[in-house]
C-alpha cells in the first residue's frame, strides 16, 4: 500500500491545527525537535549549556556551529566562554567549595573565589593560585572597600547582579597585588592561600595543618590518607603528636607517623600565619612563630619544635614520588643530596606543590567534572583524555580556559 504524508489526510485543518497534530506525532514517535537539527549544531548547543548553564543566542550558536564544522570545537568553546555566565555562575560555583571546610558551593563570593575567577579570565599561569602576589577586587560604585576584617566588599559586589557586578569585565573585577591590598610583603604572599577567606577557613584555630590538608584536597585532588607513608623520616613531627597514643606506641609507628612525617615537614611553611578571631583578619608575624605551633609541647617534648617557617618535602621519595614532583629549577625551592626539596614560607611551598604533575592533573579533573558531569576515572577513554589534556596544560602555560575548551570538545557528544 502506498504511504502518504499525514498532512495529506488533514487538508481542511488550519495551519495551527496541522502543526499541532504533526507535533503530537513527532513526540509520540520519540523524535525531539531540538535534536532534529545537524549534529554540529547540537554539539555547539551542548558545549554552551555545559560551560554557561544558559542557552546560546542564535547568532552565537551559528558562529559556534561554523567553528565546529571547520574542525575547531575548542574555538567554539572559547566563544561560549565570552558569556558572562561562565564567570559569574560556572567559575564561581567551581571555586566556591575550595574556600571553606564544608566544601559548600553555597557561600558568598570572597577574595579566594574572585582570585581564581580572575586568574582564569585573564589567561594567567594558573600555578599563581598557590604562590602569586595576586588578588582580585571589585571596582563598582556603592560597594564597601576591600577590608582585611570582613567580606562585605565581595558580598556587595555579588549582590549587584550579573550586569553591574559582571566578573567577566576587567573594569569591574580588577587584578591587583596582595601587597597593595592587604599589606602582606611580597615574600609572604601565596595566591589564594594568603587570602582572607582561606585564612578564616583554614588558619582559624588548630595548628595550621588544616591549610596543608585542604590545599592537597583542593589543588592536588588527594587527602592525607592515600599519601600515608610510614617509611618517611619522622624528624619534623611536632611535639604535640603523642608517640604512644592510648599507651600504645605501635599506633604512632604504623599509623600516625604515616601522615605526620610528610605533613609536618611541609606545614611548617605556615609558621608565621594566624587568623585572629577577634579582628577577623589574617595575621602575618614575620620572624615570629605563631603560638599555635607551640601548643601541647609536653605530649612529646623530644619532638620537633617549630622555630621558623622552613619546610621539607620528604614525599619526593617513597610511594608519593608518584605525585611527579618537578625536577626543574624553581624559585625558592632547593634540593638536597637525598632528593628532598626544602625552602622557607608559604610562597616557596606553593611553588613546590603547583609544579607537581598532580597539581596539573587535578585542575583538569575538576574541569572535567564541571563540564562533562561525571567522574573522569569511570572510563578508560576519559582517563586517557585527562592525561592528554594535562600534558597540554603543562606545556602550554597552564591556561585554564584552554583546559575548559579541550574538555568541552571531548564531551560535546552525549555522555
Amino acid at each position: 500500500m502506498q504511504q502518504t504524508s499525514i498532512t495529506e489526510h488533514i487538508p481542511s485543518l488550519s495551519l495551527i491545527a496541522r502543526s499541532f497534530i504533526i507535533s503530537i506525532v513527532v513526540v509520540a514517535a520519540g523524535i525531539s525537535p531540538v535534536n532534529a537539527g545537524p549534529q554540529e549544531r547540537e554539539q555547539a548547543r551542548r558545549i554552551h549549556d555545559r560551560l554557561t548553564g544558559l542557552p546560546p543566542s542564535n547568532s552565537v550558536l551559528d558562529d559556534m556551529e561554523d567553528l565546529i564544522l571547520s574542525g575547531d570545537a575548542e574555538g567554539a568553546a572559547l566563544l561560549a566562554m565570552d558569556n558572562p555566565a561562565f564567570y559569574n555562575i560556572t567559575l564561581k560555583n567551581y571555586a566556591a567549595p575550595w574556600s571553606n571546610e564544608e566544601q559548600s558551593v553555597f557561600v558568598p563570593l570572597n577574595d579566594y573565589t574572585a582570585t581564581v575567577i580572575g586568574i582564569i579570565r585573564d589567561d594567567l599561569d594558573f600555578r599563581q593560585v598557590l604562590h602569586g602576589n595576586i588578588i582580585y577586587t571589585g571596582n563598582a560604585s556603592g560597594i564597601a572597600a576591600y577590608s582585611n576584617n570582613s567580606n562585605d566588599h565581595y558580598e556587595q559586589l555579588e549582590q549587584l547582579g550579573p550586569v553591574l557586578g559582571d566578573l567577566s569585565d576587567e573594569t569591574i573585577l580588577e587584578q591587583k597585588t596582595q601587597t597593595e591590598v592587604n599589606g602582606l610583603p611580597n615574600n609572604a604572599t601565596a595566591g589564594v592561600i594568603t587570602t582572607r577567606a582561606a585564612a578564616k577557613a583554614f588558619f582559624k584555630d588548630g595548628t595550621n595543618r588544616a591549610m596543608f590538608r585542604f590545599t592537597l584536597m583542593n589543588h592536588l585532588c588527594t587527602d592525607l590518607e592515600p599519601l600515608k607513608d610510614v617509611s618517611r623520616v619522622p624528624d619534623r613531627v611536632r611535639q604535640d603528636v603523642s608517640r604512644s597514643p592510648g599507651g600504645d606506641s605501635r599506633i604512632y609507628m604504623f599509623n600516625c607517623v604515616g601522615c605526620h612525617a610528610g605533613m609536618d615537614g611541609m606545614a611548617g611553611a605556615y609558621a608565621y600565619y594566624d587568623y585572629n578571631n577577634n579582628t577577623e583578619a589574617l595575621e602575618y608575624t614575620q620572624g615570629v612563630v605563631s603560638g599555635k605551633h607551640l601548643i601541647n609541647a609536653n605530649n612529646f617534648k623530644y619532638g620537633y619544635s617549630t622555630t621558623d617557617d622552613s619546610w621539607v618535602n620528604y614525599w619526593r621519595n617513597g610511594q608519593n614520588k608518584l605525585l611527579n614532583w618537578s625536577d626543574q629549577t624553581m624559585t625558592g625551592v632547593q634540593i638536597d643530596t637525598r632528593d628532598h626539596s626544602f625552602g622557607n614560607g608559604a610562597k616557596s611551598l606553593g611553588v613546590e606543590l603547583s609544579n607537581s604533575e598532580a597539581f596539573a592533573s587535578c585542575q583538569v579533573k575538576k574541569a572535567f567534572r564541571a563540564v562533562c558531569l561525571h567522574d573522569p576515572d569511570d572510563y578508560a577513554a576519559d582517563r586517557i583524555a585527562v592525561n592528554n589534556i594535562t600534558t597540554s596544560f603543562m606545556n602550554d602555560g597552564y591556561n585554564m580556559k584552554d583546559v575548559f575548551a579541550r574538555v568541552a570538545d571531548y564531551c560535546k557528544e552525549p555522555q
